[in-house]
């Protein structure tokens, strides 16, 4: 008799996680695509400072309405060039926040130049494993829901038509 309190908690707190409850809002990034909502779980304690950079250009709108300049089918989707050529940024050159955190399928990184410490606004979710890329580009999120969306992005190099971010936003500020 005495687990059963426990025990129904348990349930309790389950079901709360299974319904979002448990999301932290402020770690919470969305990009609104044509085809649907992509989510992404942001992880300050591994990249404070590229985290810190994604939210405040998002709060400024500065990401609404950017290409997806670069694309490579079963390889990743880039995007974070206000210009929409790959060669431009936004906000100051970050300091390389490396982790062991696998560059798996929906793992969000920072694109950068040769130089570790020139990340700036550019990032690229990967579409398929990419662990040559480990240690090597900042991984600061990963997608929790709506790959399907980003699997649908238009590819090439650039893309002949690039889709775009149509929004971006931290979830904490969506009402």
């Amino acid at each position: 008799m005495r687990w059963t309190t426990p025990i129904l908690a348990l349930f309790a707190l389950v079901s709360l996680v299974g319904q979002g409850f448990a999301m932290d809002k402020e770690n919470t990034l969305y990009i609104d695509l044509k085809d649907g909502r992509v989510v992404i779980e942001m992880r300050p304690d591994l990249a404070p400072g590229h985290v810190a950079q994604i939210k405040k250009l998002a709060r400024e709108g500065k990401y609404d309405g950017v290409v997806f300049h670069r694309v490579i089918a079963g390889f990743m989707a880039q995007t974070g060039d206000p210009a929409g050529t790959g060669s431009g940024g936004m906000g100051n050159p970050l300091k390389a926040e490396f982790s062991k955190e696998p560059h798996a399928r929906g793992a969000v990184s920072m694109a950068r130049t040769s130089d570790p410490n020139s990340a700036r606004s550019q990032f690229f979710i990967c579409l398929a494993d990419a662990n040559f890329l480990d240690n090597q580009y900042t991984y600061w999120g990963k997608v929790t829901s709506g790959m399907e969306f980003v699997d649908k992005i238009a590819k090439g190099e650039p893309p002949r038509v690039p889709d775009k971010m149509i929004k971006v936003q931290v979830a904490a500020d969506v009402k």
